[in-house]
């Protein structure tokens, strides 16, 4: 499951990289939907995320093609709750 503003930031990402590289694009969200499919047999893979204020551990984070995603794990489900250029801001959620 994903958060609104996490899937509209990563559908921009890709179609910003689309302008320039239609095969870059698709590898990219093909390579990040992978690794999130992934999250449903091992979800505790990645590190606690490090923006998380007071982060119990339950949201996590990893990084790939320079896109950081983030997300929380729940006892049924994985919600991707944020997407962010690598390059912007670290900023705290």
């Amino acid at each position: 499951m994903w958060d609104k503003q996490a899937l509209h930031y990563f559908r921009s990402a890709i179609q910003y990289i689309r302008q320039d590289s239609p095969q870059n694009a698709d590898k990219v969200k093909s390579e990040i939907l992978e690794k999130i499919n992934e999250l449903a047999i091992r979800p505790e893979i990645h590190n606690p995320d490090k923006y998380k204020v007071d982060n119990d551990g339950s949201y996590r984070g990893f990084e790939l093609h320079r896109l950081r995603i983030g997300y929380l794990v729940k006892e049924h489900e994985i919600i991707i709750a944020r997407v962010r250029n690598t390059k912007q801001e670290p900023l705290d959620y």
